[in-house]
C-alpha cells in the first residue's frame, strides 16, 4: 500500500492545493468521491484496466458515469490521470486528499470503539478531552464491540488509545510472563 500512497501523494497535493487555492475545498472533496466511487465499482474496475482501450476511451468512460459530478477542473483533472495511467489510484487520492483537507481544517475523525453503546452526555465529554489532547476539532463515530468487556478503544489517525479491559487485560498477561 505504501507504493499506492506513494504514485497518488502528488495528485493529491495538486488537487489540494489547487481546490485550497480557488477556495472549493469542499466541492473537490465531493468531486473526488464521486469520481473514487465509481472508480471502485466492478464494471469499471475492469474497464479501467482493459488494455485494448486508449487513455482518452478510459477517461471518457468514466466521465460518462460520474456525469455532472464533475466541473471543468475536476474533469481535467481525471483526463491527467488517465493520460498518466493513473486512475485506478483514485480511491487514494481521495484518502490523502481527505487527510490534507482535515489538516488543513484543524479537524480529525476519531473512531471510538467501546463495550457498551456510549450516550451523548459521555460522547460529548470523550470529545472535549480529545479536542484538548489533540488540537483539533474532534468528530467522533462511535460503535460498539462487546469482546472489550468495559471501557473504550479510540483511533484518531495514528494516535490509538486503548482504555479497555481487554486491552488492561492483555498489559497484565504480558507482564506476568515477562
Amino acid at each position: 500500500m505504501a507504493e499506492l500512497s506513494t504514485l497518488a501523494r502528488p495528485y493529491a497535493k495538486a488537487a489540494f492545493e489547487y481546490a485550497l487555492a480557488s477556495g472549493d475545498l469542499a466541492g473537490w472533496a465531493r468531486q473526488l468521491g464521486t469520481a473514487a466511487a465509481v472508480a471502485q465499482s466492478g464494471t469499471m474496475v475492469k474497464l479501467l484496466n482493459a488494455p485494448a482501450l486508449t487513455s482518452e476511451q478510459r477517461a471518457k468512460a468514466l466521465l460518462d458515469v460520474c456525469g455532472d459530478a464533475l466541473d471543468q477542473k475536476g474533469s481535467n483533472f481525471i483526463k491527467v490521470l488517465a493520460d498518466n495511467k493513473r486512475l485506478t489510484l483514485l480511491p487514494e487520492i481521495l484518502a490523502l486528499f481527505e487527510q490534507f483537507k482535515a489538516n488543513q481544517e484543524k479537524s480529525v475523525d476519531v473512531d471510538v470503539v467501546s463495550a457498551f453503546p456510549l450516550d451523548s452526555a459521555v460522547a460529548d465529554r470523550l470529545a472535549q478531552a480529545l479536542r484538548g489532547k489533540l488540537q483539533r476539532d474532534v468528530t467522533i463515530n462511535a460503535s460498539v464491540d462487546s469482546s472489550l468487556i468495559g471501557g473504550v478503544l479510540v483511533r484518531a489517525g495514528d494516535v490509538v488509545i486503548d482504555g479497555s479491559v481487554r486491552g488492561r487485560l492483555a498489559k497484565l498477561a504480558v507482564a506476568m510472563t515477562s
